[in-house]
């Protein structure tokens, strides 16, 4: 009688990882997600959404269909023509600039930036962050004031290259008013920045080329009201898709000067806490 044979052992299992293995998010994938919370942020906010959707689409609607005050030919196509390239700088004002300039300043105050720079998300990554967010937000507006114009009988005189040139315009513009919005919320206090960007808003609003053509101000006013971001966007916009025009060279210049002195300032002054 054989002797009974020993059972076959089962291999042994590799010990598992139990070792932590910190380390940060690739920088992209910080970005994604700050970004993603810095956009449902500003869209659960009641205010900055009247602020950056509401109030552009009320204003679009209301001086298109009532002739409340003479633009110019002060027909409802010539009003409408006119309307939204303005009405696209407003929304590129409101977001880059105004919404920004307040969203920033009070997270400054409640120390959010200061608990921000604890994490490995640096400033670069926060700034990107922002940055991300307010291009998405300014795509959705195009977007929708787009299909209200559209719906209200707009009928843009561009061509593809007017319309890459009314892209670079807002690029600029929205480089420009972010640096602006950056240096207020970075220097001042919260309570400062809410007021005087609002009050900034409403001043740009009326003088800016928004709702008025540049060509009812004094000729005297024109050229420095050309000179501001307001004026320099919503003049290079009517120039584009409004009037059939190439890229107007005079409104991107200023629109570059205002982007680097602004970003630059804001390097150099903000203040994190």
């Amino acid at each position: 009688m054989t002797p009974p044979q020993p059972l076959a052992q089962p291999p042994a299992a590799e010990p598992l990882p139990l070792a932590p293995a910190p380390g940060a998010a690739p920088l992209p994938r910080m970005i994604a997600a700050q970004a993603g919370l810095e956009g449902k942020t500003l869209l659960r906010n009641g205010e900055q959404l009247l602020l950056v959707l509401i109030i552009p689409v009320l204003l679009l609607t209301a001086f298109s269909l009532g002739s409340f005050v003479s633009i110019g030919a002060n027909t409802r196509q010539y009003r409408i023509d006119f309307l939204v390239p303005g009405i696209v700088a407003l929304a590129i004002m409101s977001t880059a600039f105004t919404s920004q300039a307040i969203a920033t300043g009070f997270e400054r105050r409640y120390g959010v930036l200061k608990r921000l720079g604890g994490t490995p998300l640096s400033r670069v990554g926060l700034i990107a962050a922002k940055t991300v967010t307010v291009i998405g937000v300014e795509l959705l507006q195009a977007v929708i004031i787009v299909a209200v114009g559209f719906a209200l009988g707009w009928r843009p005189d561009a061509t593809v290259a007017g319309v890459a040139s009314a892209v670079l315009l807002a690029a600029v513009g929205t480089a420009a008013f972010s640096g602006l919005a950056l240096l207020m919320a970075g220097t001042l206090r919260a309570e400062a920045t809410l007021a005087a960007a609002n009050l900034v808003y409403l001043v740009l609003l009326g003088v800016g080329g928004v709702l008025f053509p540049l060509t009812k101000f004094p000729a005297g006013a024109r050229g420095p009201l050309k000179l501001l971001p307001s004026g320099a966007l919503s003049d290079g916009l009517h120039h584009v898709l409004q009037n059939g025009g190439g890229l107007p060279a005079a409104d991107l210049a200023v629109l570059a000067i205002w982007a680097v002195a602004a970003i630059a300032l804001a390097a150099r002054t903000f203040r994190w806490e």
